[in-house]
């Protein structure tokens, strides 16, 4: 791919995916052909802002677990209130680098 296309997706999607994957991507997106463009591009990104906010207001049901595809953490998770509520509180911290770890698989997935 051109250097200034990968340029520009890396400043508008940097903030789907850990600081530290960002060299990662930026070189497997160089090696990969102009035709993985519209691959990349058609990857569906969770938002790790939006899931913080799931999180906080319907994450004791599991809602922020099923819209990260954990559908068993999400079953357990409303049948237990959030785990009394202190699985809950957790999620609000691990949701962020959750959803970026799901980016970042999704993203290799397009590339492969």
């Amino acid at each position: 791919m051109d250097a200034q296309k990968v340029d520009m997706y890396l400043m508008s999607h940097s903030k789907y995916y850990e600081s530290h994957n960002i060299a990662v991507i930026r070189d497997m997106m160089l090696r990969a052909d102009d035709n993985k463009l519209m691959a990349v591009m058609a990857v569906n990104l969770k938002d790790p802002t939006a899931m913080v906010i799931y999180s906080v207001v319907v994450g004791v049901l599991g809602i922020d677990r099923f819209m990260l595809g954990d559908v068993g953490l999400g079953v357990l998770k409303l049948l237990t209130c959030g785990g009394l509520y202190i699985w809950f509180i957790v999620d609000w911290f691990m949701v962020v680098n959750r959803a970026k770890e799901i980016n970042y698989e999704n993203l290799m997935r397009a590339l492969m």
